[in-house]
């Protein structure tokens, strides 16, 4: 009955519930992943290493036997993807190059604006 309480002294080490030692693991583990991945992405020149079997497989598709073939809608659509881009590069440099003027051969560009002039 007269026993000392050594848990909840004033110069008691203080203690953490599981829950909240719970979760500080899973914040700490999920910190070091992202710092993983931050690390990876900011240094590309250390490489990616792995220790799976199956990345050791061969593949059978890609061999240098193998024959060139190329579906007849992948091309069409990797065709379309390019002009896309480069349509998309050409209005990049357009907006980030205003000292390069605009140049246009469309006939109704140089029409007359009957509804705003004088007379």
């Amino acid at each position: 009955c007269f026993g000392r309480n050594y848990f909840y002294r004033a110069s008691a080490p203080e203690v953490e519930d599981d829950e909240f030692a719970d979760e500080r693991a899973e914040v700490l583990a999920e910190a070091a992943a992202l710092k993983k991945l931050a690390v990876d992405y900011m240094h590309p020149e250390v490489g990616v290493t792995s220790v799976d079997g199956a990345c050791f497989g061969r593949n059978y598709f890609y061999r240098a036997s193998a024959p060139e073939v190329e579906d007849v809608e992948l091309a069409d659509e990797r065709a379309a993807v390019l002009a896309e881009a480069a349509a998309l590069k050409k209005l990049a440099v357009d907006y980030m190059h205003p000292e390069v003027g605009v140049t246009s051969v469309d006939g109704a560009c140089f029409g007359r604006n009957y509804f705003n002039r004088a007379s």
